[in-house]
């Protein structure tokens, strides 16, 4: 059992951990001890034995599934009754952004060379127009697809085991930056000015998305053990931009004890100190801060890579965003460098593998700007369009956010389900389908059933909401959820839904979580192996 103050630790991380959100308890209507009463066939013994268990003593379980050849439910528990879907949600704001923009939709993120030109000398400022990119290249491999790990950096305060992809996170500023050199400016007298008026950033998103976003507007912390106890730790950190700096007083100790690896930050966010343990012999240890004002620190980065490239800016390198010298259109103003994305469905491959929050929301803010608004929340009127076009039953969905984390977040199982058959019926169908995480593969699911039969037959977005229970010092599981598709025969898909609402671990140990998230996706493999038979 671990000391108080491991167990209060553990409890704060898995508040903000896998799109979960503190257990709304009182708040969630319905949730009594029952076992789903399927309709179409008896209920896989295997699936009611995991039902049983006393971490569900006063849950709900939710159960659906649909073949999508004949149109026949085939399983079927509450499938009419609100769930908490966790991070299932971001099925609604990822298609909908996919819709909205198209599978194929590219990023092209300019500068604008805004002045008088005087050979190689620019008397005016570079503006770099964010146009919502989700990576800028910190992701992309040479092939043109976008990188990720089963449990990305964005997890790494939270949940134990992150790590990061190889890619330089400033790939994409650094490009920028040598085209402009490249256009024949080796001198700038007058600024360099970031211009986020794509969208207005919206706090109640959390996290919040913003026009520019350079390595997921986070910094990684990634420690190494010393040569032995006693030791100073190793660090390394990235990305590496004015003004932001790193110190460290963390301490080697003895082989086979846990880390014990704390971040703390200055105000402003560009003062940034680890302190704590690291067990010798260890593996790293990945942390990350976050970078307050994404503007100002994308403006800071952009001048840098200039100066690598070749190209003299007079302007102080650091400081705020100058967005006071944007002029009101750049019509005249010629364009002197741009970034090209991956396609939006690379970006949706991301958000939906490995649950990526940010993106998540993100999507909503695109939907508004690509309807002309600059509002965020105006992107809920387009989702709210394409679900009716998708046949999906808007009244049995409740959304405030695109990640899943809002508490007012809810949708039945069938109405994930129809978001599901949706794209079964589209040309983008198996794209969409692979997107998702695989069990017992890759994303979310990874980890999951790697040796049961349904490995690699089961394709779904998890979703969980916990937080700790404080009263009885463990963690409650307000909703564990997966929806996607099972692949009966080659081929031949179905439509589901497993979750469960209203479960607690036995300790606050996040262990505990992740074996209902596994028994979730049990529930799910134990689906498919009876829709094979």
């Amino acid at each position: 059992m671990p000391s108080s103050v491991t167990r209060r630790r553990v409890r704060r991380r898995v508040v903000g951990s896998l799109g979960l959100l503190l257990a709304v308890g009182a708040a969630v209507i319905g949730l009594v001890q029952a076992t789903p009463s399927p309709s179409g066939s008896d209920l896989d013994p295997h699936i009611a034995s995991i039902m049983r268990k006393p971490e569900y003593r006063h849950a709900q379980w939710g159960l659906f599934r649909k073949d999508l050849d004949t149109g026949e439910v085939t399983q079927s528990g509450y499938p009419d009754q609100f769930f908490i879907p966790g991070s299932s949600a971001k099925l609604f704001s990822v298609s909908g952004a996919w819709h909205t923009l198209g599978g194929d939709h590219r990023f092209v993120t300019p500068i604008h060379a805004v002045g008088q030109r005087r050979g190689p000398t620019l008397d005016g400022d570079l503006d770099l127009v964010a146009q919502g990119d989700l990576t800028m290249g910190g992701r992309t491999r040479k092939d043109g697809t976008v990188a990720f790990t089963n449990l990305d950096h964005t997890y790494a305060n939270d949940v134990p085991g992150a790590t990061l992809t190889p890619q330089n996170p400033l790939a994409g500023i650094d490009r920028l930056a040598r085209q402009v050199r490249d256009a024949g400016i080796t001198r700038v007298n007058g600024d360099v000015v970031v211009d986020p008026r794509l969208f207005r950033p919206d706090l109640t998103l959390d996290p919040t998305p913003t026009p520019l976003i350079i390595n997921d507007n986070l910094i990684d912390l990634l420690v190494s053990p010393g040569a032995e106890a006693g030791a100073p730790a190793r660090l390394d950190w990235r990305p590496k931009v004015a003004p932001y700096q790193v110190t460290s007083s963390l301490r080697t100790v003895a082989a086979g004890r846990t880390a014990n690896v704390d971040v703390s930050a200055s105000p402003d966010g560009t003062r940034i100190r680890l302190t704590g343990t690291i067990a010798a012999g260890s593996a790293p240890v990945l942390r990350t801060a976050g970078i307050q004002d994404p503007n100002a620190f994308g403006r800071t980065a952009l001048i840098e890579a200039l100066q690598r490239a070749g190209v003299e800016v007079r302007a102080d390198a650091t400081g705020p965003n100058p967005a006071g010298r944007l002029p009101e259109s750049y019509q005249g103003a010629p364009t002197v460098s741009r970034y090209t994305s991956p396609t939006y469905a690379q970006y949706a491959e991301l958000i939906l593998k490995v649950s990526h929050n940010l993106g998540a929301n993100l999507a909503v803010c695109l939907m508004a700007a690509d309807s002309g608004r600059s509002d965020c929340a105006d992107g809920f009127p387009v989702l709210a369009s394409f679900l009716d076009t998708a046949k999906v039953d808007r009244e049995a969905v409740q959304l405030a956010d695109g990640r899943g984390g809002n508490p007012v977040d809810r949708a039945t199982p069938r109405a994930l389900a129809q978001m599901l058959t949706y794209w079964q019926h589209t040309p983008q169908a198996e794209r969409f389908r692979r997107s998702l995480p695989i069990l017992g593969v890759d994303g979310t699911l990874a980890d999951s059933c790697r040796g049961c039969p349904s490995r690699g037959k089961v394709f779904a977005k998890t979703g969980t909401m916990a937080g700790g229970d404080a009263l009885n010092d463990r963690l409650a599981v307000s909703g564990e959820t997966t929806a996607g598709y099972l692949e009966t025969r080659k081929g031949h898909f179905a439509v589901f839904f497993a979750g469960v609402n209203g479960a607690s671990t036995a300790h606050a140990d996040i262990k505990g979580l992740l074996d209902v998230a596994d028994d979730v996706a049990d529930v799910a493999a134990y689906l498919q192996q009876s829709a094979a038979r």
